[in-house]
C-alpha cells in the first residue's frame, strides 16, 4: 500500500493501524493526516507509547493523555479517579482522534485501560468512545517491557489475562475493527543492498548472502574514526563513552541550559524523551549530531557534524557537518500542544554528543555512518533495529555480533503475514470504491468531527466552554487594569496574573510595547542592563541574573524585563 492510500482511508474516519518496515513514511503519512484535520479545524490528541516518541511527534505520551499515568493495572477505584480527573476528562470529551505512535512498545493491557476510560468518560460504548483510533508501529522494533506477571495482579483490577506480550492481544486491538494499512514504500535507505538484508531479516530468510555482506563492514574498534556514533544496548555504555571523549578534548567547555516552560510533570517526561539534555556540554571538535529537523532543511534529526567554534556574536555553536557545509546551531523549542496551546515547550541547541547513542533512542533517526557492536544483543529485533538507522550499507561499521543479533521474534513474524495479507484486502476493498462515494466519506467524518468542510472559511470547533482564565484577565487587561488590580478582581495572586500576561504576550494578544505602562521608571532605565546580563550568562532562569545584579532587582521585576527582551 502507498502513502496515499492510506491518507484516504486515515480521513474516512475508519480505526486504522499503521505500519511498515523504517523509512516506507510512516510519520510522513501521520503527519500528512494531521495537517488535513487541521486544515478542517478538527486538532487530533497526538500521543505515544514513550517519551523519547512523544518528543518526536510532538506529542505527550498515551499515559499522560489518558490519565493513566504510570499504572499498568486498573482498579475500580483508579477508574473513578481517572473519569473525575479534570484534565483527563477534558481531554478525551473533546477528542474525536486519537493517535498513538510506536505501538509496538506499548503493552496489551495498556490500551485496554485507554478504551475504557474513553468508553466511560464518552459515555459511548464503541471501542474507545466513538474516538478514531490510529495506532502506528512496526512490531519488528524493540517490544513492550514487561513489568508485572499476570499473577501479580490485584483481584480487584479491571484487566488481568494477557493473550500476547504484544498490544494486538489486547481485547480493544480486535473489537475495534482496526484496517491495516501495511506501506511498502521505502524512502530512508538509499542503497539497495541494505535494504535487501533489512527485508531478509524481516522475513526470516537472513543466509550465508547476506551475512557475507555484513561480514564486509566488519571493522576493529581501534581502527574506527572516532567522529562516527556508536551504538550501544546500554545507557552506562553511551554515557561513559560520551564523557571520556568530550574530557580527552583540550580546550573549555560550554554548557548550554535548557530553558523549560509548563507543568511540572508534563516537563520532566519531556526532558527525558528529548535526544538534546538538559545541559549541553561542547568543546571545539566535539563530535555531534543534529537531534531535530531543520526548518531551512539546513540539517535534519541524525546529521552529524564536528564543533568548529563558537559565534563571537552570539556563543552559539557552529557545527562543521560532513559536506564541508557550516551551521551555527540555534535554538529550537520541542513543544507540546493540546487543543491547539502550548501546554509544555524545551528550548534548547538542537545537538547532543554523538561518539555514541543507545539503540533504543535512535529510534526515529537516519544515520549516515554508525559503528554498532551487536555481540551483547539481548533482545529480539535490537540488532535490526540498529542496522534499519543508517542510510547505506557502506555507512554500518559492526564490531561484532551474537546469535540473535539478526533474528526476529517468531510471534511477530506470524502476525506480519497477517497484517499484510489484511492491508491488501484493504486496499482491495477502498480501491473499488467509486470516487464520490470516498468524497462523501470523508466529508461525513469531518462533520461528525466537528469540522468545515470548506477550508477557505475554518473557524475552530465551538465547544461552548466558558472563557479560559487567560480571557479573562485579558478583557480587564484591555479595560487598563495593572497586574495588582486584576488580582484583586479576580481573586488571585499577582504572580498568577503576571504568568497569564506572559501568556497573553506570547500568543500575540498583548503587545510587548503595551506592558510599558506597567513598567516603573527605575526599571525602565535598568532594562539596557538586566537585558545584557541575561546574554551574557546565555541563560533564561532568572536566579542566574538575580545572584549576579547581587539581588538588586527582584524576581518579579526580572520576570518583566525578561517578557520585554527581543
Amino acid at each position: 500500500m502507498t502513502q496515499n492510500q492510506a491518507l484516504t482511508i486515515l480521513k474516512t474516519g475508519a480505526n486504522v493501524f499503521l505500519t511498515g518496515e523504517p523509512g516506507s513514511g510512516k510519520t510522513y503519512t501521520i503527519n500528512g493526516y494531521v495537517n488535513y484535520l487541521r486544515s478542517h479545524g478538527i486538532e487530533p490528541a497526538i500521543t505515544a507509547s514513550t517519551g523519547i516518541a512523544a518528543t518526536h511527534i510532538g506529542g505527550m505520551t498515551i499515559h499522560s493523555w489518558s490519565g493513566i499515568g504510570v499504572k499498568n493495572r486498573l482498579s475500580k477505584s483508579d477508574l473513578h479517579n481517572i473519569i473525575t480527573n479534570e484534565y483527563a476528562k477534558k481531554r478525551i470529551e473533546n477528542a474525536s482522534v486519537l493517535i498513538i505512535d510506536e505501538v509496538s512498545m506499548l503493552p496489551p493491557e495498556t490500551l485496554d485501560m485507554v478504551d475504557l476510560i474513553c468508553r466511560e468518560i464518552k459515555g459511548n460504548q464503541a471501542p474507545f468512545g466513538g474516538i478514531q483510533v490510529v495506532l502506528v508501529g512496526d512490531f519488528f522494533q524493540l517490544p513492550p517491557v514487561v513489568k508485572k506477571s499476570i499473577d501479580e495482579y490485584s483481584q480487584d483490577a479491571l484487566f488481568g489475562q494477557i493473550k500476547s506480550r504484544f498490544v494486538y492481544g489486547s481485547d480493544v486491538w480486535e473489537n475495534a475493527e482496526l484496517v491495516t494499512c501495511y506501506i511498502t514504500e521505502q524512502y530512508r535507505q538509499d542503497d539497495d543492498m541494505l535494504t535487501s538484508i533489512l527485508s531478509k531479516i524481516r522475513s526470516n530468510s537472513f543466509g550465508a548472502d547476506s551475512l557475507a555482506n555484513i561480514k564486509k563492514r566488519r571493522v576493529d574498534a581501534i581502527k574506527t574514526p572516532e567522529y562516527i556514533p556508536r551504538l550501544f544496548s546500554h545507557n552506562v555504555d553511551v554515557d561513559m563513552v560520551n564523557n571520556q571523549m568530550l574530557a580527552k578534548i583540550p580546550g573549555k567547555t560550554r554548557v548550554f541550559p535548557m530553558i523549560t516552560k509548563g507543568h511540572e510533570a508534563l516537563v520532566a517526561v519531556m526532558k527525558k524523551g528529548c535526544l538534546s539534555p538538559e545541559n549541553l556540554q561542547l568543546k571545539i571538535g566535539a563530535s555531534v549530531m543534529f537531534t531535530k529537523n531543520s526548518p531551512k532543511g539546513d540539517y535534519v534529526n541524525g546529521t552529524l557534524g564536528i564543533i568548529e567554534g563558537f559565534s563571537h556574536e552570539n556563543g552559539l555553536p557552529i557545527v562543521k557537518i560532513r559536506n564541508g557545509h557550516k551551521i551555527e546551531a540555534s535554538y529550537a523549542d520541542w513543544t507540546v500542544e493540546e487543543d491547539g496551546k502550548v501546554r509544555g515547550k524545551l528550548t534548547q541547541i538542537p545537538l547532543r554528543l554523538a561518539w555514541a547513542i543507545t539503540v533504543h533512542k535512535s529510534q526515529g533517526i537516519s544515520l549516515d555512518e554508525a559503528v554498532m557492536d551487536l555481540s551483547s544483543v539481548f533482545e529480539f529485533g535490537q540488532g535490526y533495529v540498529a542496522l534499519s538507522r543508517v542510510r547505506r550499507l557502506s555507512g554500518i561499521h559492526i564490531l561484532g555480533w551474537n546469535e540473535k543479533a539478526f533474528q526476529v521474534n517468531p510471534e511477530v513474524l506470524e502476525k506480519d503475514k497477517e497484517f499484510r495479507l489484511e492491508s491488501e484486502n484493504s486496499e482491495k476493498e477502498f480501491s473499488t470504491l467509486p470516487e464520490e462515494k470516498l468524497k462523501k466519506m470523508h466529508e461525513e467524518f469531518i462533520l461528525f468531527c466537528g469540522g468545515s468542510i470548506n477550508i477557505s472559511t475554518i473557524k475552530p470547533k465551538k465547544k461552548g466552554k466558558k472563557p479560559s482564565t487567560y480571557d479573562l484577565t485579558f478583557d480587564l487587561w484591555k479595560k487598563g487594569e495593572g497586574i495588582e488590580e486584576i488580582a484583586k478582581n479576580r481573586d488571585m495572586s499577582e504572580k498568577t496574573i503576571f504568568g497569564h500576561i506572559e501568556e497573553l504576550v506570547e500568543k500575540g494578544k498583548i503587545k510587548k510595547d503595551e506592558l510599558m505602562r506597567i513598567v516603573p521608571k527605575k526599571l525602565l532605565v535598568d532594562l539596557p542592563k538586566i537585558h545584557t546580563t541575561f546574554k551574557n550568562l546565555e541563560t533564561d532562569r532568572l536566579t542566574p541574573v538575580f545572584d549576579k545584579l547581587k539581588g538588586k532587582y527582584s524576581y518579579d521585576e526580572l520576570r518583566l524585563a525578561r517578557v520585554l527582551m527581543e
